[in-house]
């Protein structure tokens, strides 16, 4: 799921990261990076939520519940555990899909 995260995220967000970066550099990088929407272009960051598909509930949720936090921090792991889910997901539908006979495919 790793090795498919950072290309996700790249597309996703329109963010350049290097193809072999730590999970921890990632959380910094994606962190600072959101702060700077949040000071800059906050219509962009929420129409990046939008498209990721994070949820509005969860996300005021975790920023009300840890209003110390560095919001950046919180919606960069909300961001990376959404993109880790469609992955998960892309992957167990390409399996189901190649156990089907040629005959029951459309």
């Amino acid at each position: 799921m790793y090795t498919d995260l950072i290309p996700a995220l790249r597309q996703s967000m329109d963010i350049d990261l290097p193809e072999n970066i730590q999970l921890e550099e990632l959380k910094e990088k994606l962190s600072a990076y959101i702060n700077h929407l949040i000071q800059s272009d906050f219509e962009k960051l929420v129409s990046l939520l939008y498209r990721i598909d994070i949820s509005e509930t969860k996300l005021k949720h975790l920023l009300q519940e840890n209003p110390g936090e560095d919001a950046g921090k919180i919606i960069s792991e909300l961001i990376i555990e959404r993109q880790g889910q469609k992955i998960k997901s892309r992957q167990q539908f390409s399996k189901r899909d190649n156990n089907i006979s040629d005959d029951e495919k459309w």
